[in-house]
């Protein structure tokens, strides 16, 4: 077994002293508080679309069950 002591130590040195400062991670967080935002946004207008009533004028005259719409 190797000993890993000087790797790990290069790699917190790389880290910087305040991980809330991270130029990189702020703007990781930024970009998924905007996609969360769009997908809101996004599964609202699908709401909205869904939940609109039908018209019986676009019912297809034939569904297989032989009966005409409105019967």
């Amino acid at each position: 077994m190797t000993d890993d002591k000087p790797d790990r130590e290069a790699q917190r040195a790389r880290l910087p002293k305040n991980p809330d400062r991270n130029p990189a991670r702020e703007r990781l967080k930024q970009a998924l508080r905007e996609n969360l935002k769009r997908r809101k946004s996004q599964a609202r207008r699908r709401g909205d679309a869904a939940g609109a009533p039908s018209n019986r004028d676009d019912l297809s005259p034939h569904d297989g069950s032989g009966k005409k719409p409105g019967e």
